[in-house]
């Protein structure tokens, strides 16, 4: 990940000033290990914008890939449908306050509360 930030910041300084990390999306998190918590945990001790959307591992989430249908269509109220229709609409009200204030996001900016 830490790969990921530094080519973030590179291509900001070399191509897009503009260029800003929204946040970090945690995918395939198991709440009852220790590890992905600490881990999360860590990031978020660091300053990094930590979405607080978590995505869990899913068999819906294999079965729409399998059959090439987006997961909204083919189960609507499964529990990981929700959880995308929730990080959406974080990204989206976070978007749509940095614009009205006309704010640039950067690194120690709250995400999604």
């Amino acid at each position: 990940m830490y790969n990921i930030l530094y080519v973030i910041a590179e291509t900001r300084e070399d191509h897009n000033d503009g260029l800003d990390l929204e946040g970090i999306v945690v995918n395939q998190f198991q709440s009852r290990a220790k590890l992905p918590t600490q881990l999360v945990q860590e990031l978020k001790a660091e300053g990094q914008p930590v979405l607080p959307v978590y995505l869990n591992n899913s068999i819906k989430m294999r079965e729409s890939h399998q059959s090439c249908t987006p997961l909204i269509h083919l189960a609507p109220s499964h529990p990981m449908t929700q959880k995308f229709v929730e990080l959406y609409e974080c990204l989206s009200s976070e978007k749509k306050n940095n614009k009205s204030k006309g704010k640039i996001k950067n690194k120690k900016s709250k995400v999604c509360t």
